[in-house]
């Protein structure tokens, strides 16, 4: 029981729900959900980390950068049948839509930072891979 109150009330918030519904589309690191939902560094920090300890999310490091991603593995039955909700009630909502179109679009800051960071050094931004 305790699992159900802690996800519903990580979904309580709308802004949650679609950073939840981004997070299924693939993993992000926190510049994307900021970018696509137009939110603060801060808020899209805590959206993730609330996700993350309701169950939905598991975080990895790429030294500064957090990827968030669904735990699709580690989801109990519950979390499921959440993310269903999530994914049909999405299918309707112009915001998640638009969120999902904006998506497509967006860039990871630690891909234009690390081009940055060689030009830098010396090293054409063009000659390096993302």
């Amino acid at each position: 029981m305790d699992e159900l109150v802690k996800a519903a009330r990580s979904l309580s918030d709308p802004a949650r729900v679609r950073v939840l519904h981004l997070l299924m589309q693939r993993e992000c690191c926190v510049c994307e959900v900021m970018d696509v939902l137009d939110i603060s560094q801060v808020n899209a920090s805590r959206y993730c980390n609330a996700l993350k300890e309701a169950g939905f999310l598991r975080m990895r490091k790429d030294g500064r950068w957090k990827h968030y991603s669904v735990d699709r593995e580690g989801l109990s039955p519950v979390l499921k049948d959440m993310l269903d909700a999530v994914r049909e009630a999405a299918a309707g909502d112009t915001a998640a839509v638009g969120d999902t179109e904006r998506l497509r679009t967006a860039r990871r800051r630690s891909e234009e930072g690390d081009k940055a960071d060689a030009s830098v050094r010396g090293h054409p931004a063009s000659l390096q891979t993302a």
